[in-house]
Order: structure tokens, then sequence, then C-alpha cells
């Protein structure tokens, strides 16, 4: 089985590498095809992400990808808004639980975060109209709403899931998220058998505050999806810096190929150091063996993982161990067969 590896930059080449030697654990024989990108690609062939590398995601259909860095306000636009658009990954899916031996002030915590990937703000879509004032379109098509609802309820129901919550802002942004509530409402009517419901996305970021014991399966626009997400990932990490980023996964879906990717960025300032958390990444492979039909070893790997936390040993400084990215893939290893 032949599938794209992208290494990235910064702490990318570290952990994914650390993956691989988790998938290769399991038993699953993948050849992996190495695609370049991030800041080497753009020294190299002038361009972060070059047309190559999105050729050979389009020949394999399945990518692995570790963290690129996006230079803030400057330099090349996005990778992953690249990669998104470029290869209609219309759908991002980030779960979200808790996990034995981390300490956080939630205990059950098990949810999913679908964003829409393609539209929003994030489209890209600004200008300046005038010195001193920028403007961005936020878009909002009732194909591209009707699509991605419509995944999060097909989700819903392949994993057994009760519940689908719709996050908007309609009270205030009546044409562009009533457009998206009003499609919500009309796909929620082929699902009866999945409860659906609606939530001004202020009140799902004070639930999930509060409580984030009461949602499932939670469906929303763009810019929206990348804030909950990272929120999300704040409810079952350790205390400190970056929270649970180093340990929950993500995917990128379009209707021909995917993406599996950590949410965490590079990190240059711990590169070539040898003390990244490869957690992430690791569990985003583990999403990528389910989708090539091998979820067997993707129960693998989430026992390892969790039997490595419980355990406590070789833990990176970021779950409050001493222990290296090596050490950590070596104990998820070891609690892989047990």
């Amino acid at each position: 089985m032949q599938i794209v590896l992208i290494e990235g930059d910064g702490i990318g080449p570290e952990v994914t590498q650390a993956a691989c030697r988790v998938v290769a654990a399991t038993g699953v024989k993948i050849d992996w095809v190495k695609g370049p990108a991030g800041i080497p690609a753009a020294e190299r062939y002038g361009d972060p992400l070059p047309d190559e590398t999105l050729e050979m995601i389009r020949r394999y259909r399945v990518a692995l990808k570790g963290p690129c860095t996006t230079p803030i306000g400057k330099g090349y636009k996005s990778i992953n808004v690249r990669l998104r658009q470029g290869l209609g990954l219309f759908a991002s899916v980030r779960p979200v639980n808790t996990l034995p031996g981390i300490r956080t002030p939630y205990e059950k915590v098990d949810l999913i975060v679908v964003r829409e990937n393609t539209e929003g703000l994030y489209a890209g879509m600004e200008h300046e109209v005038v010195p001193g004032v920028v403007e961005s379109v936020r878009l909002i098509t009732r194909g591209a709403a009707e699509r991605i609802v419509r995944f999060a309820f097909e989700l819903a129901r392949h994993h057994g899931r009760r519940m689908v919550t719709f996050c908007h802002k309609a009270d205030v942004m009546r044409l562009s998220d009533g457009l998206f509530l009003e499609v919500a409402r009309t796909v929620a009517e082929d699902y009866p058998f999945i409860q659906f419901e609606e939530k001004p996305i202020d009140n799902v970021c004070l639930e999930l505050a509060m409580d984030p014991s009461g949602f499932d399966v939670l469906v929303m626009e763009n810019l929206f999806g990348d804030l909950i997400s990272d929120l999300g990932a704040g409810l079952i990490g350790p205390a400190g810096p970056g929270g649970g980023l180093g340990l929950v996964p993500g995917a990128n879906f379009g209707t021909q190929y995917a993406v599996f990717e950590a949410v965490h960025g590079s990190a240059p300032d711990i590169a070539g150091k040898g003390i990244a958390n490869p957690i992430a990444v690791i569990r985003s492979a583990a999403m990528l063996l389910e989708y090539v039909g091998r979820p067997e070893a993707m129960a693998k790997i989430e026992r390892g993982v969790a039997g490595a936390l419980q355990a406590g040993e070789g833990l990176t400084r970021d779950l409050g161990g001493t222990g290296t990215t090596n050490s950590i893939t070596d104990q998820i290893i070891k609690h892989m067969g047990a």
C-alpha cells in the first residue's frame, strides 16, 4: 500500500517518523512516498507546496502530513488552505476525547468537531478598498453547506453517535449563517434517528467550558471550526502551553482524497532536539489506518497511546515527563500488544 508522507518542517520530520514507526509496529505494511512541503520545499523549489506534491496525493489518494510553518501576516499562503482548496478537502474532522493519565477538569469528553474547510472567511477573498480599509468576504454557499452538514450526519450514523449540534451566529449574520442554518434544518429531516440541535456559537463556547459532556458531533463553518477545534484540545490536555494540541488527531476529507494531520504547529523552537510529543500525529495515522480499511490497527495504536499515558513512563515535557520523542514512541509500541 502506497501512501504519501509529508514530513513538513520544524518538528514535523521527527513526529512523522515516530508515527511511521508505530504504524509499522501494527503489522500494516505501507510504502511511504515522500512529498516535499514547508520551508525546505520553499527553499528548494521556490514554493512551499510544489505541484508535484499535490499530484502525488491525487495519484495515491491518501496522505499523512506533519506540521508546516505559515508566516503570520506575510510570506506565502497557508499550505493547509492550499491543500484543502486544491484537493477539495471540504471536511475537517477532529475527535476530542479524554485520555487516561491526563489530569483535566473534565472526565467524560467525547466529541467530534466537523468543520467546513473551503469557504467562510478562510476562502481568502479579501482586498484593500482604500488605504487603511480592508474588506474580507465571508463566503457561504448552499451546496457547500449541505455537503458539510450531511457529512456530519453520515459520520454520526457510521460511528453510532446520538446527536448533531449545528453551531451558528444567525442572529447577527442573518443572510450567511441564516442560509447555513436553513440548510442544516433541511438535512436533519433526512436523519430522524439522530437528534439535532442548533446553538449560537457563543453559547457553545460557554457550555463547552462549563460541561463538554453534553456534546457529541458539532458541525460549523470554517472560522468557528478552527476556534472550537483548539478549544476542544484545551479541554482534554494538561495544564500549560499547548494544552491538548499534542494529543488531538485530525483529518481532512474530500470526495476523492484524504489528508491526515495533527492540529498543532511546527514548534521551531524545539525542532531537532528530539523532545517533541508525537502523539497527535500518531493518532492521526491511526485515523488513516481506519480510513484505508484497517480498524484493528487503529485500535492497536489507540490502546498503545492509552497504555503509555496511563503508565506515565517516557512522557515528553508537555505531558509532565522528562522523556523524548523516541521514549514515548517506544512506550506506545510496548503497550500496543498489552
